[in-house]
């Protein structure tokens, strides 16, 4: 459906009712900076993309090795225990 003339000017006699002569200015300027703020943040969007693609890159760098560790990690008796106890209760209640 397509905005004839006759359809912009009814439009424009409601606003013109609605909100009266010396506010259509003010809604006009309002409308416009609206319209520009979006733009601008379309615009930033474009940018913001191009920064990420960057940061992925960078952040793609090679991982340093895990030295290996040379003997296993001593378990004291009471820690032992005190697992062994924890995991019969684990099985008790599941």
């Amino acid at each position: 459906m397509r905005l004839g003339p006759p359809e912009i000017i009814l439009i424009l006699v409601v606003v013109i009712l609605i909100f009266g002569v010396g506010k259509l200015p003010q809604i006009g300027k309002s409308l416009g900076e609206g319209l520009k703020s979006f733009k601008q943040g379309v615009a930033g969007e474009g940018e913001e993309a191009k920064n990420t693609e960057a940061t992925e890159t960078v952040a793609e760098q090679p991982k340093a090795e895990v030295a290996e560790m040379d003997a296993p990690a001593k378990v004291s008796e009471e820690d032992l225990t005190a697992f062994k106890k924890w995991q019969a209760d684990q099985a008790k209640k599941g």
